[in-house]
């Protein structure tokens, strides 16, 4: 009998045991979150501003939804970095259930997932504990994007959850390799542009291939 694995309930092990997958280090396999980034404009970075100006005024009282997390801080990114123009098309995939035990009780979280040309994929997670920090998306991620079906181009996975982005880099033409970059902050200026260059230099390569 063939048994099936829910993306939700996929470990990294699985992935490579049943699938091949790699994990690579070098930083010459996933170049394009930190080489060739595109400038931002003023007008951008006086925007990202106001995203994070709304994060903090919105995370004071408490943890920020999968909604409000895709309304607030995902929501503008896409804008600006063009994804929302002609050519591109957004599915909204169905939400899949995260739990862990925390202190002997039961968390639960969810993850909501976004497809992008069927190149890049977004999940959301709804952090209501540190047991689910950005990282805990990254066995789902990797399972939708060895689904894509298009194997011939590198595909791109994005983890969000509000406080924290990383970025996935899947390539698939041999035996299915991976890598990502560490954990960028929406509290460190700097970081939070990174994510927006990305993003521009994401939807130039889409759009290209």
């Amino acid at each position: 009998m063939v048994k099936t694995i829910q993306a939700r309930d996929i470990s990294l092990y699985d992935l490579e045991e049943k699938f091949g997958l790699e994990l690579i280090t070098s930083a010459d396999f996933f170049t394009e979150w930190v080489e060739n980034l595109p400038p931002l404009t003023d007008r951008e970075r006086f925007s990202l501003e106001r995203v994070k100006s709304n994060y903090f005024n919105l995370t004071k009282r408490r943890p920020m939804s999968e909604e409000a997390v895709k309304m607030v801080v995902l929501s503008p990114l896409l804008d600006l970095a063009g994804f929302y123009q002609p050519s591109f098309e957004i599915e909204t995939e169905t939400s899949t259930e995260i739990s862990a035990e925390d202190e002997s009780i039961v968390v639960k979280g969810n993850i909501d997932v976004l497809v992008i040309q069927k190149r890049l994929w977004i999940l959301v997670i709804e952090s209501k504990s540190t047991k689910f920090d950005v990282i805990t998306a990254l066995p789902q991620a990797l399972a939708y994007m060895l689904d894509t079906p298009n194997i011939e181009q590198p595909t791109f996975g994005l983890l969000v959850n509000g406080r924290e982005f990383v970025f996935v880099k899947l390539v698939q033409q041999e035996k299915p390799k991976y890598a990502r970059s560490y954990a960028l902050s929406i509290e460190k200026e700097s970081e939070l542009q990174q994510v927006l260059s990305v993003l521009k230099l994401l939807s130039e390569l889409i759009l290209s291939q």
